[in-house]
């Protein structure tokens, strides 16, 4: 069955109702070069304390060295940290020892074909992938939060080769979250703006966005 992650979270109130609503995780973002939903690090600690044993705390994080990204992890405190940009292989290995026990979740931001490429060269060394719709390519990077699909096709792809969990991200919302899942296959969606009205999470948006996911 698809799970749900709802990011973006900015309190300890927006987190309880993206649980009571079933999401099975919460994204807490850190300093991003942009995008929406971040929040400081002693906010994320916190937010990350609160929450139950049944939920996954998703730390969005920018960094690409392994010393600076665990650091930042285990001041956190989250179960999962989410790479939100590319991270060298020796990198990820140097992590894998450094945080036991803490799941590895690296963006793939798919625009071509080379990104099928480059989801499947790093699957081996994390625990999962997220395709999401971000370009590190600009001049100021934009690694999530952009509110943009992209080819879902190229997403399906990397579905069914990574042998790993595959979360999709990108534009999602109500209306086309049963779509996503129909046409990629994926273990989980992940969703911020897409749920979201005047920068709120809304219950309404959010009820709609889980009982599509429940199908």
């Amino acid at each position: 069955m698809t799970v749900f992650k709802v990011c973006c979270i900015s309190a300890v109130e927006e987190a309880a109702l993206a649980l009571e609503h079933g999401a099975a995780a919460l994204g807490l973002v850190s300093t991003m070069p942009s995008g929406p939903g971040v929040i400081d690090d002693a906010r994320i600690a916190a937010i990350a304390a609160w929450a139950p044993r049944t939920a996954r705390t998703f730390l969005l994080t920018a960094r690409r060295t392994a010393v600076a990204i665990a650091a930042q992890v285990r001041a956190a405190g989250t179960t999962t940290v989410q790479l939100v940009d590319a991270v060298p292989i020796e990198e990820l290995q140097v992590l894998r020892t450094a945080l036991p026990g803490v799941s590895l979740v690296q963006v793939i931001h798919v625009r071509d074909g080379a990104s099928v490429d480059e989801a499947l060269a790093v699957a081996p060394f994390v625990d999962e992938l997220l395709l999401d719709s971000g370009n590190p390519a600009l001049a100021v990077k934009e690694l999530g939060g952009t509110g943009r699909v992209h080819d879902w096709a190229l997403s399906r792809r990397i579905v069914e080769a990574a042998r790993r969990p595959v979360w999709l991200a990108g534009g999602l919302r109500p209306e086309n979250a049963r779509a996503a899942i129909e046409a990629v296959g994926p273990d989980g969606l992940d969703v911020c703006s897409g749920l979201r009205i005047g920068g709120l999470l809304d219950t309404g948006r959010l009820e709609a966005f889980a009982g599509a996911v429940r199908g």
